[in-house]
């Protein structure tokens, strides 16, 4: 059987993501969302969350390039001044890897955004990870172990098969290759948590460029299984979007959550791409 979670990233970051989640979800074929709980406009994400209880909200786990729950003061040698964790992916990898006192502070971190979520009162449907941080078996570990405190039930595997990416015209590279077979770490942190993952994950390879026709494309070669496809949808830019995301089609890959043609299939999204 085939299956697929659409679901969007980024919910928080600005009003302008915010709309368009509730739009796509409203009006589209967005069914989950991941919430970064200590960014500019999560209040009115949470707003938004309550006010349409059919979205399912997780939490965006952020330990890279965005801002953290506890002060400075509490967490020095992961954050700046501003109480904003580094873009540097590399550096902070090792960092987690090899400092203990930064494993410390990152596990008071991750507990203190897992607090902030179950403090808005919204049901805990998943978690990932900004920049898919939680592939680092510290970060994973870390959340998995907290997140069983908080009942947490799933978690996204950005697992991206190269064989359905290459049918859709879209050849992996060795990179690619490498980080497929390294999300193997964390399925196995998670089966060993007795946390339910997907099968599949689609968005990486198209990051803020999933646009219709790709889309089409991707659902043709759906494979079996539990499948997840994630956007970053914006009603429209904004000054943080044009800072962060400069080249992502934020505008477009909401169109294709809106849709009207998978909108009249929303209750079954596959039935007209996929032959049985």
């Amino acid at each position: 059987m085939r299956a697929v979670t659409f679901s969007a990233d980024d919910f928080g970051l600005t009003e302008s993501v915010n709309e368009a989640v509730e739009r796509a979800h409203r009006d589209g074929i967005l069914q989950a969302a991941s919430l970064m709980v200590a960014a500019p406009a999560a209040a009115d994400a949470v707003r938004i969350a309550h006010a349409n209880p059919g979205l399912r909200v997780g939490l965006h786990l952020v330990v890279i390039e965005g801002p953290a729950v506890l002060p400075p003061t509490a967490i020095p040698d992961l954050v700046d001044t501003a109480g904003r964790f580094s873009s540097n992916q590399l550096g902070l990898g090792i960092k987690y890897f090899v400092r203990p006192g930064i494993r410390r502070q990152l596990e008071a971190e991750i507990r203190a955004q897992f607090a902030a979520f179950a403090a808005t009162g919204l049901t805990l449907d998943h978690a990932n990870a900004h920049k898919h941080m939680h592939l680092h078996p510290t970060v994973g570990a870390m959340m998995l172990r907290i997140g069983q405190d908080h009942g947490l039930p799933r978690i996204r595997i950005p697992a991206e098969p190269p064989a359905v990416m290459a049918r859709c015209g879209s050849p992996a590279t060795l990179g690619d290759r490498l980080l497929y077979r390294w999300t193997s770490i964390l399925r196995h942190q998670a089966c060993a948590a007795g946390i339910a993952t997907n099968d599949h994950c689609f968005g990486l390879a198209w990051s803020g460029h999933m646009t219709g026709d790709r889309i089409r494309r991707l659902l043709a070669e759906l494979p079996e299984g539990d499948n997840e496809i994630y956007f970053h949808p914006a009603a429209r830019r904004d000054a943080v979007l044009d800072r962060l995301m400069p080249a992502y089609e934020h505008e477009a890959e909401l169109a294709v959550l809106l849709d009207r043609e998978l909108d009249d299939c929303k209750d079954d999204p596959l039935s007209r791409f996929v032959s049985p």
